[in-house]
């Protein structure tokens, strides 16, 4: 597949909390890790991103408190 038609690591990890298929930021970042994505700790590292995902978590019932922390 192209990379220039794939999503961005950020919208990918929004897809991945909204999905159910992840539980928590350190799910997200594993699944992006899996899937070949470049600099997934960097993109996903900064307080505000890890809110937004947690809140996208909390959004479908999931309590993603700040358990993710490095």
């Amino acid at each position: 597949m192209n990379r220039d038609n794939e999503i961005g690591t950020i919208e990918r990890a929004f897809q991945l909390a909204r999905s159910g298929a992840c539980h928590s930021v350190a799910d997200i970042r594993a699944q992006l890790s899996a899937e070949g994505r470049d600099g997934v700790h960097g993109h996903l590292n900064g307080a505000s991103i890890q809110r937004q995902l947690r809140e996208a978590l909390a959004a479908r019932g999931i309590d993603a408190k700040s358990d993710d922390e490095d």
